[in-house]
């Protein structure tokens, strides 16, 4: 019988840990859409480096590739569109005028700074002059910078999300446990699911105008009137996958319920819940990119801050540089649809474990 070397043997026991860590990681990697980052740490490992290459050219080349392709005719083909503002700019023309929105946000937040230290400055001497009644404090008034129109629509999508869900859950749940509550249900879902936030928007600004009189409030009413059409249009995706997702059930385990006699709470908190837990999630997702898209809409009909507002404004301008600006907002609309939709898959994988490992 040949003896194992302990030196071989702890070599062994140390590659099959690093690939059971690795194992572990491609879950959160998928996730986070790096899912060509286990293929590297499998071949860095020594696990058969060539059909892990393959790998990391299927999840990583091939992407980039056609990313550098796209941009490659981008850049050839915009020169030879004359718009009225101009050529469309090319990739060069748009990173410029990325670069030149975050120095203007730089600029804005020195401005602002300075600001408030005039501020505090004057309200000091004023209260070692004995002159204390004198005092004021004002809210610097500069333009928002891109990065804070960035914020507001981020908060105003999952204010109006966040609304949608806690409206949708319930009623779906109604409708997957009751035929009667989806009968009385459905029928609303099919007439208003289709109707386009442009439709909603006017009505939604005359309630809101009409309900919320004051001007001091937590929110102000150009919020509300985005957070609410974004809540209108984006409610129904969850309203109808938790509805499947309750109807979907196995038969066996309501029985069971009732059998045990459980409570409606406890029917629906430990058996309907963690049964359409995924589909509720699917509904989520997709009524998140719903909402975002909805809200860009809004803010440029509306003229509610945000980048929706960034867009229209820039095509008002009609400078030069306009168009390119327009095209990073739409690149950077793009890129948070795709991190809010990571967001929610995140959330979806620690919710629903076994179903995302």
């Amino acid at each position: 019988m040949t003896a194992i070397d302990p030196d071989t043997l702890a070599t062994e026991e140390r590659r099959a840990r690093w690939f059971t860590r690795i194992n572990k990681a491609d879950a959160w990697f998928q996730v986070l859409g790096l899912a060509w980052m286990t293929p590297i740490l499998k071949a860095a490992a020594g696990d058969n480096p060539r059909a892990q290459m393959s790998e990391i050219w299927r999840l990583l080349g091939v992407p980039l590739l056609a990313i550098m392709v796209f941009i490659g005719a981008w850049a050839t083909l915009a020169p030879t569109v004359q718009t009225s503002l101009g050529a469309v700019p090319g990739p060069a023309q748009v990173w410029e005028q990325a670069v030149n929105l975050n120095a203007d946000a730089i600029r804005e937040g020195e401005k602002e700074a300075a600001f408030y230290e005039r501020q505090d400055a004057r309200n000091a001497e004023l209260i070692a002059n004995d002159r204390a009644d004198d005092v004021k404090q004002r809210v610097y008034t500069g333009k928002p910078t891109y990065y804070q129109q960035i914020w507001t629509s981020i908060k105003t999508v999952f204010f109006g999300f966040l609304i949608a869900s806690i409206i949708a859950i319930p009623l779906g749940i109604m409708a997957g446990l009751s035929a009667t509550a989806n009968a009385a249900i459905n029928p609303l879902i099919q007439i208003f699911k289709p109707v386009s936030p442009l439709a909603w928007l006017p009505i939604v600004t005359m309630v809101v105008s009409a309900l919320y009189a004051t001007n001091d409030g937590m929110f102000s009413k150009s919020f509300l009137v985005s957070a609410i059409t974004v809540t209108l249009c984006s409610l129904w995706p969850t309203l109808i996958n938790t509805a499947l997702g309750v109807s979907s059930i196995d038969k066996d385990l309501v029985s069971v319920s009732k059998v045990l006699k459980m409570s409606t709470y406890s029917k629906i908190t430990k058996l309907v819940l963690p049964s359409a837990l995924p589909l509720i999630f699917t509904g989520l997702r997709l009524s998140l990119g719903v909402g975002w898209m909805v809200l860009i809409a809004a803010e440029m009909l509306a003229q509610n801050p945000g980048l929706g507002k960034f867009v229209w404004d820039e095509f008002q301008n009609g400078s030069s540089q306009s168009l390119a600006k327009i095209m990073v907002a739409v690149v950077t609309i793009g890129i948070i649809g795709f991190l809010l939709d990571r967001v929610m898959y995140a959330l979806q994988s620690m919710f629903t474990f076994s179903e995302n490992r």
